[in-house]
């Protein structure tokens, strides 16, 4: 067996209708990583089947949820001050020297973090911003980026380092990319089992990722559409309260399964079967959300084949529900070159609509992305995760594969 294979019940599918045990070894030390394949030491944990055994009933679901996590579109929509920040002169200036100082010293993007990337003032704010995106309303946009002045790897550098200040990143596909490409690469979007739909120019419907907070920085816009849609997870469960109380209750149940589309490490499952929303294993007793249609609709291959429930019709009810339901409630932005938004993957999901690029030879929409992690001992959500206190919680990891920040997309 591979360093780092996760070992699940769930590998087997004749097991597939029974709660998994995670059997979650110590010994596997993502946390104390061979360096010579991960800089840092930190390997990303990956994706893992929820504790079943701390997953909490319908009833013991709030009603209803108040506080900062519920925000509304009008609260936002005629107010950029309270979600916008753009960046000031000497806040791109020290950004800047930092990076120029990081690139000198010849250490490799993956090996980047706040102690060799300092941020004195920038530092704070992003300190900050990072309680905000974690506990508050769950999203910030910054502006005046200079991605249209610096080169591809000042840009990464420079981004990826304002990320070591709110996360950890980790890996977002089974390549070991810690530095993702939001870019149309010709893949076919119908082919969803095995498609990340990120790398087409298809919509994506209302989701979150696997990273803890997910940022995006615009490189590039497209000609026509690829524009922004953002929705409180609260705001959308005290709906459903009110409209599908029927709804909610279904998102609360472990009967939802989850395509890896391939990414998977030795001896693991090719899916995962977990609820859609969650109370938090402690802490702060939170509802929290992981979801993504195109990963529950592509597990086709298998449910034909009698190995997983195919979704019912309840389930197709519920999803078309929850998604006109984050359609309605969101908040709409398009993000203009030099833009970062930073989001929250627990109590948000996000939506992009479907575009069309420019002509050649003029740039395909491009935008930079990070998933980073926040683990339960540094302020991050008490997750549900046999993962919830590793520093590199979430993402995606195959075997010990390393992590790569490439400049573009491949």
């Amino acid at each position: 067996m591979a360093p780092g294979t996760l070992v699940e019940d769930e590998a087997q599918p004749a097991a597939a209708a029974s709660p998994a045990v995670f059997k979650h070894k110590n010994a596997y030390h993502n946390q104390d990583a061979p360096r010579d394949i991960f800089p840092d030491g930190i390997r990303t944990s990956g994706q893992h089947p929820p504790l079943y055994d701390v997953l909490r009933p319908y009833s013991e679901f709030p009603k209803e949820i108040t506080g900062p996590t519920v925000w509304k579109r009008e609260d936002f929509v005629n107010n950029p001050e309270r979600w916008v920040h753009p960046f000031t002169d000497e806040e791109v200036q020290e950004l800047s020297d930092t990076a120029d100082a990081f690139i000198a010293s010849g250490t490799p993007l993956t090996g980047i973090s706040q102690e060799n990337f300092p941020l004195p003032k920038l530092g704070k704010v992003l300190t900050n911003l990072r309680d905000d995106l974690l506990n508050g309303k769950g999203f910030i946009l910054f502006k005046r980026f200079p991605a249209d002045v610096w080169g591809a790897e000042k840009n990464a550098v420079a981004y990826m380092g304002l990320g070591t200040y709110l996360g950890y990143f980790v890996s977002q596909n089974g390549r070991g990319h810690v530095l993702g490409h939001v870019k149309d690469v010709g893949d076919d979007p119908t082919q969803i089992h095995t498609v990340r739909i990120y790398r087409t120019t298809a919509r994506q419907f209302f989701h979150a990722d696997d990273g803890d907070i997910v940022g995006l920085l615009c490189v590039h816009r497209a000609q026509e559409g690829g524009e922004s849609d953002i929705v409180s997870v609260h705001n959308v469960w005290n709906t459903l309260q009110q409209e599908h109380p029927d709804v909610a209750e279904l998102l609360t149940k472990p009967i939802w399964y989850f395509d890896r589309k391939g990414e998977v490490s030795e001896g693991q499952a090719e899916w995962v079967r977990q609820p859609v929303v969650y109370i938090e294993n402690g802490g702060k007793g939170r509802l929290y959300c992981k979801w993504d249609p195109y990963y529950v609709k592509s597990l086709t291959r298998f449910s034909d084949k009698g190995l997983i429930p195919a979704l019912s019709e309840e389930q197709l009810r519920a999803m078309q529900i929850l998604e006109e339901t984050c359609q309605r409630l969101a908040l709409h932005m398009v993000l203009e070159v030099g833009d970062i938004q930073f989001l929250s993957n627990a109590h948000l999901l996000h939506a992009r609509t479907a575009y069309r690029d420019f002509a050649p030879p003029a740039p395909r929409r491009h935008l930079l992305r990070l998933w980073l992690a926040t683990p339960e001992s540094e302020g991050g959500w008490a997750l549900p995760m046999p993962d919830s206190d590793e520093k590199k919680r979430g993402g995606i990891q195959v075997n010990n594969t390393p992590p790569k920040a490439p400049l573009d997309a491949e």
